[in-house]
């Protein structure tokens, strides 16, 4: 009792120091402004104020600040000015040439009307609103004025607290080779750190990382830590460029349109901004204009500068703008937050940035597109500008290169031009399967009933409406519902399923259950149904309607880690098959976790072991987990080095609690509650084959392609053997067919079912027909040569049986 009266004494003590420490410095805050104020020609020597002539150079300062601010807009409106004038030459050129192109057809007067009519669309171009800010907007004015207010306070409680000093500020900084650095605290930075080992990695250090937590290279360091240096090769590093690159955008966008920002976050390879712009839209001919401007933010290296700035304030600094007082209003639930400026741009932004601007190396500025408020239709329409950037030009050609790639495999290109699926107006968000793009549908559905099969895995059909009552007890109806297709019936509210889970509750509770039934392993194919925005529908990648290879598993606690151990060998087996690597991450225990915390560490605990067991490579996502239960992240990369997420296995606590499941236990308790682990592989059917269809690029692998086998005979003496040879094949499993065109050569033909991706190309003449065989030729024009009709077709069944990605080299 003694030591806990020492220890509560030593708090009240501390607490009541820091309070005293607080006013001293509010009240030195105070003293020094009001000196400031009343005496700026006279300073003593023992105050901590600012001399005359510092004073006038930081007054020197800001006005070339605001001369550069004014430099940047008449860039942009000379900039826009050589847009009008580049379309006004378009236009006089091609009324020219128009006119020279009928010159001797065309009678004296038409041609007075052609030059009257096109003086007029010219001075009608030049009447079109203006693409530029006239001049700089007030509110950027009153931004910076008040930024700059907010920053003098900040400098003085920093000036305050050098002056008062403090013995024990020095700290230790522990580096990634495991060496320490000695700093002050609120003076060195990650910088400085990096400068003091080697310049080099100063340079090509992106952000810092802190503790775990990602840093600014230039903000002072807080106290001992571990320190990370992260370059541009890394993904969280990649973020932090590309979401800096978002704000040197953003600014552009400013000081060119002059409307009001929303959103600017990074995204895969690149980011984007959205504004508000009343009665505009941007056009892609002035996209070359905003990069030009880009580029001329970036020349001027301008610095990344930090506040942390109360709620109130932040609500008075960005009052002209609706959508940032909705995202303090309704996001921040904190008292202070955090904003960045560069340049003339201050935004809100929890941060880190690159130091300054001119640490991006070249930016490209490549699209834009109409967007909606948070992704709904029902709220303001917004115009979004996509960019990206990099530290070197080498990269960047990468880049393009691949972005050509991505246009010739994208999904909705290949779903059409091999008539696999589309999509109407009547249904939007729902696919409508063609024959071979459901071909492919249910091959992936029947993979995944083998391996369900092989892992004791049962399936099950369960409804697709519930009554509301259902996902009241899920919990889903208070916190989903408004992603749910709900209606009435007989005074009850329904609802189209989302998800299985609750159903296979349902299930599990329908009768007693014994430890000796356990683990229960179901599966359902069920369609799912999620009222997404209609603005952020994207060919089968986020649709409305789709299936999932959805499965889950009742176990004991003690069953986990053997049931993770064969959740991992699932996914394992199939992306082998598809021809994915993958990678795993552990997201644990978060703050507003649910649960007994012994439980989680049991889990916990388990879930490393599995993963240790499986033997591949695996990080730690601290506080990643969902506040039900832990899981492991599974990303796919495809042909093209992009990420998807699309397996899961995720533990669950709270389900069985908020359904009261049961069991027997061993030693006779009937109130034992399972974990239940969701897991799902293939994830939505829909989205993993636009993923495969673009992984390919449209050449699908034997087994799963929607064109397997072509006959093509020699002659139209040979057709009646072609299509007893196609026959075979058709009976034998396979997708068959001949072409029978007799405008075509032979040799058009079979080129002809090349650009189509059949697998394997069948010529048939009179000899082959005399020796019941086939001639045999892929894809890629590798010929194989005569082969009896039977042992075709045995060798493609054991290749289609094996589910080869290389079939064609292994025939």
């Amino acid at each position: 009792m003694a030591a806990e009266a020492l220890t509560a004494e030593t708090v009240a003590l501390r607490l009541q120091r820091q309070e005293e420490d607080v006013t001293w410095l509010w009240e030195e805050v105070l003293r020094l402004r009001a000196e400031l104020l009343n005496a700026p020609d006279r300073c003593q020597a023992e105050e901590p104020c600012l001399s005359r002539e510092v004073a006038l150079l930081r007054a020197e300062n800001r006005d070339l600040r605001y001369l550069l601010d004014r430099l940047r807009v008449c860039l942009a409106e000379e900039l826009s000015r050589q847009v009008k004038l580049e379309r006004a030459s378009r236009a006089t050129a091609e009324t020219a040439a128009a006119a020279q192109h009928g010159a001797g057809r065309v009678a004296p007067g038409a041609q007075r009307l052609s030059s009257q009519n096109q003086e007029k669309d010219i001075k009608k171009k030049e009447k079109e609103p203006d693409s530029e800010v006239k001049s700089q907007p007030n509110f950027i004015k009153e931004r910076l004025k008040l930024f700059e207010m907010l920053k003098k306070d900040h400098q003085l409680l920093f000036a305050i607290y050098e002056k008062k000093g403090d013995p024990s500020n020095g700290i230790t900084v522990r580096v990634a080779d495991g060496k320490t650095v000695e700093g002050e605290v609120w003076k060195t930075t990650p910088y400085q750190v990096a400068a003091g080992i080697s310049q080099e990695l100063a340079d090509s250090a992106v952000v810092a990382k802190v503790n775990g937590e990602l840093w600014d290279l230039d903000r002072p360091l807080e106290g001992n830590c571990a320190l990370e240096l992260l370059t541009f090769d890394d993904e969280e590093a990649q973020a932090v460029y590309w979401h800096s690159s978002a704000h040197v955008l953003g600014e552009a966008m400013e000081l060119y349109y002059g409307g009001h920002l929303c959103y600017g976050p990074p995204v895969e390879n690149g980011f984007y901004y959205d504004m508000f712009i009343e009665d505009r839209a941007v056009s892609s001919t002035e996209l070359s204009a905003l990069e030009a401007l880009c580029k001329a933010i970036i020349r001027e290296k301008q610095p990344f500068e930090r506040l942390e700035v109360s709620k109130d304030v932040l609500l008075r600094m960005f009052k002209y703008n609706k959508f940032k007082c909705r995202i303090l209003n309704e996001k921040v639930n904190t008292p202070t937050t955090t904003i960045y400026r560069c340049g003339s741009l201050i935004d809100l932004c929890k941060g880190p940035h690159v130091r300054h601007t001119g640490k991006i190396e070249t930016i490209k500025i490549f699209k834009s597109s109409c967007a909606y408020w948070e992704g709904d239709p029902e709220m303001e329409a917004l115009q979004r500008v996509y960019g990206t950037s990099f530290p070197d030009h080498k990269r960047r050609k990468t880049w393009e290169k691949l972005q050509e790639e991505a246009q010739s495999r994208d999904h909705r290109k290949i779903g059409k031009d091999q008539e696999l699926f589309f999509f109407h107006d009547l249904s939007p968000g729902s696919c409508f399967f063609l024959p071979r793009g459901a071909f492919i549908y249910n091959t992936l559905m029947d993979f995944i009933r083998e391996e369900y099969h092989r892992r004791h895995f049962t399936e099950v059909v369960s409804p697709t409406m519930y009554s509301s009552k259902l996902w009241e007890a899920s919990g889903h109806w208070q916190h989903y519902s408004e992603n749910m297709f709900a209606f009435d019936v007989e005074k009850d509210t329904f609802a189209l399923k989302p998800m299985n889970c609750p159903g296979h509750c349902l299930m599990f509770a329908h009768r007693p259950r014994s430890w000796r039934e356990l683990p229960i392993r179901f599966a359902d194919f069920g369609v799912l149904h999620r009222n997404e925005l209609s603005g952020t529908l994207s060919g089968l990648t986020r649709v409305r309607r789709f299936q999932q290879d959805d499965a889950h598993i009742f176990c004991t606690v003690e069953q986990i880690e053997e049931e993770i151990k064969g959740c991992l060998q699932f996914l394992e087996s199939v992306y082998s098959t598809l021809g994915f690597c993958f990678q795993l991450n552990l997201s644990t225990r978060p703050d507003n976790f649910l649960g007994e915390m012994a439980l989680w560490d049991e889990a916990e605990k388990q879930l490393q072991r599995s993963l240790v067991a499986f033997g591949r490579p695996w990080k730690v996502s601290p506080g990643d987990g969902a506040f039900y239960g832990p899981k492991i992240d599974v990303k796919i990369k495809d042909a093209m080095g992009r990420s998807h997420q699309c397996a899961t296995i995720q533990l669950d606590f709270q389900l069985p609690v908020r359904f009261n499941l049961t069991y027997v236990s061993k030693e006779g308790d009937d109130k034992k509650s399972p974990v239940i682990i969701h897991r799902a592989v293939l994830g939505s059917v829909e989205r993993m084959i636009a993923i495969l269809s673009e992984n390919y690029g449209g050449r699908w692998p034997f087994w799963l392609s929607p064109r397997q086998v072509m006959v093509i005979p020699v002659g139209p003496t040979c057709e009646k053997y072609a299509i007893q040879v196609s026959s075979a094949f058709f009976e034998g499993g396979f997708m068959a067919d001949v072409d029978l065109d007799h405008s075509c050569t032979l040799n058009k033909k079979i080129r002809n079912a090349q650009l189509a991706q059949y697998n394997f190309i069948l010529v048939v003449g009179e000899k082959e027909e005399a020796n019941n065989a086939v001639n045999v030729r892929t894809r890629d024009n590798k010929i194989h040569g005569e082969i009896s009709l039977p042992s075709a077709i045995d060798k493609l069944k054991n290749l289609k049986n094996s589910r080869t990605l290389h079939a064609e080299e292994e025939f």
